[in-house]
Parts: structure tokens; sequence; C-alpha cells
């Protein structure tokens, strides 16, 4: 939390001046997701060593529809980043093959995001520096700081045991997500970048309950990508701090082309918060769900039911897993 008599410039300069006593003059390599936090840490980074920045772009294949492309783009352009993306959605695949167990899920992917990091880094050579986008409310449902573990977030409870990285640098881990925004516009991010709603660093991965397949992820891809052109179409994007699909890993009996199906369900969740720690659920418009539900059924070869999830924060959180 940026202490109330702080400016945004100056928790820059803070953590500019931080990263570089921390790095002590060795590259630094950020583990880029493509999300808000972890491309407000690059940017911060940029500005704090230069050309010793590293960004690696882990494309697991949880990513949401053209994302990857996205994430590229900017960070090659606009900030002329050194970006490496790997592609590795095998890979991810095979390590998660027959785990259902959300945490183990968790963990397995945080686990995997390292190891590509590290041997990323031997590639490069000697780097001791892993940066990443760890902001408070992420500590918080992990279990530190004295809270109650709430579920593991890959990048805190969900980190391996033995990691080659000598220094861990997290430069906005007393963050919470507002402010984060707040740091992102100091530092010229755009604002669609800055106000996009938060992607969990597993993806997709906890939106798709049950074994991970990639029939199901690209099924979840497309029923979220609809769920979430619609929320913009009717203009609701910057109201709404959070929106996307899950697939339960529920089938049920409907009809298709006039026979019987036995597909999947989809579930929508919108919810708006305003520091991520509670939050209230959405009241769509039965017009607007009307849409989307044609939609998904329509256009999305496998799912033939959609529900909304009702549910606030607590008691529910706002990921499935």
């Amino acid at each position: 939390m940026v202490n109330i008599n702080m400016s945004m410039e100056a928790f820059i300069e803070q953590a500019c001046e931080s990263i570089r006593s921390e790095a002590a003059g060795r590259p630094v390599l950020c583990a880029l997701s493509g999300g808000v936090d972890s491309a407000v840490c690059a940017v911060i980074a940029k500005r704090a060593v230069g050309d010793r920045l590293t960004c690696i772009f882990v494309d697991t294949g949880f990513m949401r529809k053209g994302e990857g492309d996205q994430v590229a783009a900017l960070f090659q352009g606009a900030y002329e980043i050194n970006l490496i993306r790997v592609e590795a959605e095998g890979r991810f695949l095979a390590k998660l093959k027959g785990v259902t167990d959300p945490e183990l899920k968790r963990k397995t992917i945080g686990e995997e995001f390292v190891r590509v990091f590290e041997e990323e880094a031997k590639k490069l050579g000697a780097v001791g520096c892993l940066l990443q986008g760890t902001i408070y409310p992420d500590i918080m449902e992990s279990g530190g700081d004295g809270y109650k573990q709430v579920k593991a977030h890959h990048n805190v409870g969900g980190m391996p045991l033995n990691i080659e990285f000598e220094t861990i640098l997290e430069p906005i881990r007393l963050l919470y997500k507002e402010e984060v925004r707040e740091c992102g516009r100091a530092l010229g991010l755009p604002e669609a970048y800055v106000t996009r709603q938060p992607f969990p660093g597993p993806g997709l991965a906890v939106r798709c309950l049950g074994e991970l397949t990639k029939p199901k992820l690209d099924m979840l891809r497309e029923a979220d990508a609809i769920f979430r052109e619609e929320i913009e179409r009717a203009g609701l994007h910057k109201e709404i701090q959070q929106y996307f699909a899950i697939l339960p890993n529920i089938q049920s009996v409907g009809i298709r082309n006039g026979a019987r199906c036995y597909e999947e369900t989809a579930v929508l969740r919108a919810m708006t918060t305003t520091d991520f720690v509670t939050a209230d659920y959405v009241r769509l418009s039965y017009d607007l769900i009307d849409t989307v539900t044609r939609r998904i059924t329509t256009e999305v070869p496998g799912i033939n039911r959609i529900v909304y999830d009702t549910t606030p924060k607590p008691p529910a959180t706002m990921e499935w897993e």
C-alpha cells in the first residue's frame, strides 16, 4: 500500500532504486504474463536497469483469444523491451495430464513457470534476478502476512521451494490492484491496458475445471471471447472490473440439430469491486445474457447450456479454482 504522503511518481522512483540495489548490476529476467501487474513491473524495471532487462512471455496455451500476439506487439513495439516468447502449450498440458485438484494444478503451473524461466536464463547466461508482478491481494489469499490461506497463487504459495534464481524482485508486492492501475497510468501505459480486467497467472487453466485438454481450453477460449465482446459492445467494460466464462466440467442433455446431445455447460461471471478483496456480482440485463447465451450455444460447438453466477466474494472467490 502506497504511503498516503507519497506520490505515485515518488513510489516509482523508490521502486526503481530498490530494483537497482537488489539487482546490483546483474541482468534482470521479468516474468511477463500480459496482465497489468507484470506489465507495470516490466516498465518500471526498464526504467531502472535499461537494456539489462529481458522479459519472458510464456505462452502456456492458457491465454485468452489473441492475447499472446497483443502482448508481444505492445512490449516489443511501444516500449522496445527485449521480449522472448516461449511456446509451451504442449509442455504445460503434459505436466497437468490427469491433474484435477485445483491447488495441485496451481502449484504445478507455478513450478513449471519457474523451470521455463530458469532454462531461458541459462540460455542468456548467468541471470540471478527474477522479477514478478506479485501484488498484496496475492499475498493475502496465499496465507501471507498472517492471513488465512484461500488459495495458492502461482507466484506466491505456488512457487517451488528449490529455485535457481538468487534474487526474487517484487517491486509492487504491497500495492492493491487500483494502486497498480494508478502506477501504470503514471508510467504512461495505454489506458486500455491499464484498465483491462485481471487475468490469473495460470490463465484459463483455473477457469476450466477438471483435467485440462486442448479441445476444452479452445472451447472455453471461444466462449470467453464472445462474452467479453458482448460486454464491450454493451459499453459495460469500464464499469465491470472482471468478467469471464468458466467451464465447470458439467455436461447436460440438450438438443442439437433435432437430435439428443450431451455437451458442456458454460458459466458466465461478472463482478464489480473496488479492491478485489471483496466483490459483488453485476446485475446484467436479461437481454444481454440472452444474446451471449444464444451466441455461445450457436457458435461454440460442444456447449449447450449457459448459467450465470450470482455469488458475491465472499463467500465465493472471483475464480472457481
